[in-house]
């Protein structure tokens, strides 16, 4: 049996260790100032940047943005769907057990700038953040060990950051939801990958039948794209090339897999 490295072991508390340092952030120790000075320097962005950032935190577009992985590596796109279920699961007990308002129900919204629908309540985790991190720690800690920093992997990490962020500026979230959420996504990134161990390498085959069900969520995943508003109705335009990435993935995967 393989004994696990000091930098496995400290993968496994480096979310913990997140949480601890941040807690002045998810104390709301500084607020509503530090909501209101970072929301502030978001909005000096146009809000389609911000809106399209958020939508790589919903579940459909990262299904859609990761769709070319059904062709180049099937079993990371198996990484992120392990870890999926946890990062679910921690935002919904989150949510369910702290009672935690947003912004807008502290702060007039006309104080700050608010993009789509205005929300009040179920603000701790963001859920966003918590899939963001826990999509691209899957991915990341699914590479070898010694090829993880020397990939584009940890830009992907930046990515869920700026999904983070991208909440405060929306005015969504406080910035100690996202702190909470990017903890509980790296989390559940490792759990995943432990799930991950036990997915058969025949699943990574085009005509199994467990990718071909993969590949029949990302044909639901164009289907709302392309029918449904996901946020904000500034994402019209990012959810159109989102699915227009996994149509043209799908039709290379049936190609492989009749």
């Amino acid at each position: 049996m393989k004994l696990p490295t000091l930098r496995s072991m400290f993968a496994w508390f480096f979310p913990l260790l997140l949480l601890l340092l941040t807690c002045p952030l998810w104390l709301h120790w500084w607020e509503p100032a530090q909501f209101l000075t970072l929301n502030g320097w978001c909005a000096l962005i146009p809000a389609p940047w911000w809106t399209a950032l958020s939508l790589m935190g919903n579940g459909w577009g990262v299904l859609a943005l990761t769709a070319p992985l059904l062709l180049l590596a099937p079993r990371f796109m198996w990484a992120w769907l392990c870890a999926a279920p946890f990062a679910a699961l921690f935002a919904r007990l989150g949510k369910a057990l702290i009672v935690s308002p947003r912004p807008a129900a502290e702060i007039d919204p006309t104080q700050f700038h608010v993009v789509g629908e205005i929300l009040s309540n179920v603000s701790m985790p963001s859920g966003h953040t918590t899939t963001a991190f826990a999509v691209a720690s899957a991915l990341f800690f699914a590479l070898p060990e010694q090829r993880r920093w020397r990939s584009p992997a940890p830009l992907l990490l930046l990515l869920a950051l700026a999904v983070g962020l991208s909440r405060v500026a929306v005015g969504a979230h406080w910035p100690g939801d996202v702190a909470v959420g990017l903890s509980l996504g790296l989390w559940a990134g490792l759990l995943g990958n432990l799930l991950l161990l036990r997915v058969p390498p025949s699943w990574s085959q085009p005509k199994h039948w467990a990718l071909r069900c993969v590949a029949l969520l990302v044909a639901i995943a164009v289907f709302v794209l392309l029918t449904d508003p996901l946020d904000f109705a500034e994402n019209t335009l990012a959810q159109q090339l989102l699915a227009a990435i996994a149509t043209l993935s799908l039709l290379g995967f049936l190609r492989r897999s009749v």
